[in-house]
């Protein structure tokens, strides 16, 4: 289930953050996981959490390989217990948070006619309350400190609705709002909170599905011609968590080669 580790690009350039604790959520795979890689180069301990025990124990090998001291908890995160064991696992391994990625989601869509209140349900849980409490876990232990970062992974989706996006989109659109009223109330704290947004991003489910030549089709219709790779997304959070972003915070961070910049017409290969 790898992507290919490390991140492209991927070398120390944050030297502040050399020894720093950063939890990362849905480490396991895709943008998550090369998350932790970039933030393993960067010389910081990591706690990752997953849900998929086989996925993380590679995800916790490769970052071992990378020289970085991490921790996991294999859980589901739309449960308060296992948010709580994630954070207890931080403060007992490392002792303090300094940064979270809130990345963990359920990317499923569905149309809006179709009968989706389950999954609305579940993406409720997930999307939206399972990162406002890992927020909340995180700026608790922050505000006793010398402050931190909080990076919520959202998605372009949040502003330019996808194709049978519902209700994926709506809980992303959550979590711009979210991003933006904690940054107001945690400031004060020294506790910065921003988002990226990722446009069309090549990752395993890509190529695991089979769907290689349809995204190729989509990069072709992204002005910088081409899909993101998970290391642009990492190099993005690995600098809204250093000290040159010491004075962004609220942001939404589009990382999307200018898909949201453009109008484009609708159909079955439209992003």
């Amino acid at each position: 289930m790898s992507d290919v580790p490390p991140p492209a690009g991927a070398h120390a350039r944050h030297d502040e953050l050399r020894g720093r604790c950063a939890v990362v959520t849905g480490a396991a795979s895709g943008i998550g996981r090369g998350v932790a890689q970039r933030l393993a180069v960067e010389g910081m301990r990591l706690v990752v959490a997953d849900m998929n025990a086989d996925a993380l124990r590679e995800c916790v090998s490769e970052l071992a390989g990378l020289g970085a001291d991490a921790a996991a908890h294999c859980g589901d995160l739309s449960r308060d217990d296992d948010i709580d064991a994630v954070f207890d696992t931080a403060l007992a391994e490392f002792g303090t948070v300094d940064l979270l990625v809130n990345n963990a989601a359920d990317l499923r869509r569905q149309h809006a006619l179709d009968e989706h209140l389950d999954l609305l349900d579940r993406q409720l849980a997930t999307n939206i309350r399972s990162p406002y409490r890992c927020a909340q876990r995180a700026a608790a232990t922050m505000r006793d400190g010398t402050g931190g970062s909080i990076v919520f992974i959202s998605s372009v989706g949040a502003q330019r609705a996808h194709h049978r996006g519902l209700p994926y989109d709506a809980t992303k659109g959550a979590i711009d709002a979210m991003t933006r009223a904690m940054a107001i109330e945690l400031g004060p704290y020294g506790i910065r909170v921003n988002a990226i947004a990722p446009g069309l991003t090549e990752t395993y489910r890509w190529h695991a599905s089979g769907n290689a030549r349809r995204l190729a089709s989509l990069a072709a219709q992204v002005p910088l011609q081409r899909a993101g790779q998970v290391g642009d997304i990492a190099a993005m959070v690995a600098f809204l968590a250093s000290a040159e972003s010491s004075y962004v915070t609220g942001q939404v961070i589009c990382v999307d080669g200018g898909i949201t910049a453009q109008l484009s017409p609708a159909g079955p290969d439209t992003l």
